[in-house]
């Protein structure tokens, strides 16, 4: 069978579980956590997949991976992961899970890129833009780069706006050269 389909289904009843007892958040909390886990520290992954460190081992490995503050419920979902010896696409799993939440509660990650830091009222009113544009809620990061020179880049879904000086200096140059 293939890892992603076997991944989503377990996602998918993770999130069932998840939305039935109003723990839905607190999980993608989680799962973003083991998500980030994974990317942080690659050797996590062929840790879980080494065939001779015992099962108690690797339910560690992975609770701590998930975070300090995680719910019950995703104790049980790892617990119930290595009874069935999936634990080697538990990475899959919490990609999925990340996903079918996005979809599910309709969250859009966005990306605002300037030259300095902006204040969190800045910030705030690029989300709103964001949210009353897409009908859902931003995930937002922020990203300083001088590079840039001024101005801003927004990324969200699909679409990028890019006001940065940068582009407009390389637009005019561009348009000399024609």
């Amino acid at each position: 069978m293939d890892i992603g389909v076997i991944s989503v289904r377990y996602a998918r009843a993770l999130l069932k579980s998840a939305t039935e007892q109003k723990l839905d958040a607190a999980v993608y909390q989680d799962m973003q956590t083991l998500a980030e886990s994974y990317v942080r520290v690659p050797q996590l992954r062929s840790t879980i997949d080494n065939p001779m460190l015992a099962k108690e081992t690797k339910r560690e490995l992975l609770l701590t991976a998930c975070g300090d503050k995680r719910t019950t419920l995703t104790t049980r979902f790892v617990d119930m992961v290595l009874k069935e010896d999936r634990e080697s696409i538990m990475q899959f799993m919490a990609n999925s899970y990340i996903t079918l939440y996005r979809q599910h509660k309709n969250v859009i990650r966005g990306r605002l890129i300037t030259a300095t830091a902006v204040t969190p009222a800045t910030e705030q009113k690029m989300r709103q833009m964001v949210e009353s544009r897409t009908n859902g809620t931003v995930e937002f990061a922020t990203e300083v780069n001088p590079d840039i020179i001024g101005g801003f880049i927004l990324e969200y879904d699909t679409y990028r706006l890019d006001a940065s000086v940068k582009a407009k200096l390389n637009s005019i140059l561009t348009a000399l050269k024609k």
